[in-house]
């Protein structure tokens, strides 16, 4: 029986930042999976339409990815996001498999990052790690997500709360376009000492976001803003799927998705 493993990104214009990022979480995910074949999709249709016309790179959406499987004879679907939270564009995902379901015997949809409550301690174990050296008195450790209006935004204000609670009292949180927003940062870190601070993208990739909301050299960025404020400002340009462990994470993301296969049968 032919199955197929599909690993669905919001996808990146950055090629050298989907080279370090989706990339090896798919070949992660893929190496644990070695009868079903591999596919790619994309749920952002700006970025599939900016690599076609640019680089004549084609990736496929999410519901093209489906109906080329179906019609190839593939009767069993693993999709596995590597998508931060279950906000819009999960739900574009499982929109898409809704519709195209009745295509397969058996087609099931992986968790995103953050989808339990061991999931937001693990990645805050994972975050503080990775930023460890950082963790010094003078210096405070500043996440930028992307934030959404769906009600799935909640997982940053969840996160800030974990690490303070868990005594990393130096790390914040803040997103681009919803709540913690940069001034509900800057706000919390006036409440702090350290002049320092040091940027990083809670993104999987780091592309258009991290590189000019972030650390672009405009006034509107965070870091021209924290530094106008009088902040010394180091930017990280790392996106969390350089980071083995939240590679591993999608990857038990996906083994619990094929372990419901399983059960299927």
């Amino acid at each position: 029986m032919k199955q197929a493993l599909l690993v669905v990104s919001f996808g990146t214009s950055y090629n050298e930042s989907r080279r370090k990022t989706i990339e090896p979480i798919e070949r992660a995910v893929a190496e644990q999976f070695p009868s079903y074949e591999f596919r790619r999709a994309f749920t952002s249709r700006i970025i599939i339409d900016i690599l076609k016309k640019r680089d004549n790179i084609c990736i496929d959406g999410v519901e093209e990815a489906l109906v080329k499987l179906a019609a190839e004879g593939f009767k069993r679907v693993i999709i596995q996001p590597t998508l931060v939270m279950g906000g819009e564009e999960y739900d574009c995902i499982v929109d898409a498999a809704k519709k195209q379901k009745d295509s397969f015997e058996c087609l099931v949809i992986g968790a995103p990052l953050l989808s339990s409550e061991e999931d937001y301690l693990t990645l805050v174990s994972i975050l503080t790690e990775d930023t460890r050296e950082y963790d010094t008195d003078g210096t405070e450790i500043v996440f930028m997500g992307h934030g959404s209006e769906h009600e799935a935004n909640a997982a940053y204000c969840t996160l800030a709360e974990i690490l303070n609670k868990k005594g990393y009292t130096r790390y914040h949180v803040g997103t681009v376009e919803a709540d913690p927003s940069f001034d509900d940062v800057l706000a919390d870190l006036d409440g702090h000492e350290g002049k320092h601070i040091v940027l990083q993208p809670m993104m999987i990739v780091c592309g258009d976001h991290a590189h000019n909301d972030m650390a672009g050299t405009d006034r509107d960025s965070w870091k021209s803003r924290l530094e106008a404020d009088g902040y010394h400002v180091t930017c990280r340009l790392k996106g969390m799927g350089e980071i083995e462990g939240v590679r591993s994470m999608f990857v038990e993301h996906a083994l619990a998705a094929g372990k419901k296969m399983e059960d299927h049968e």
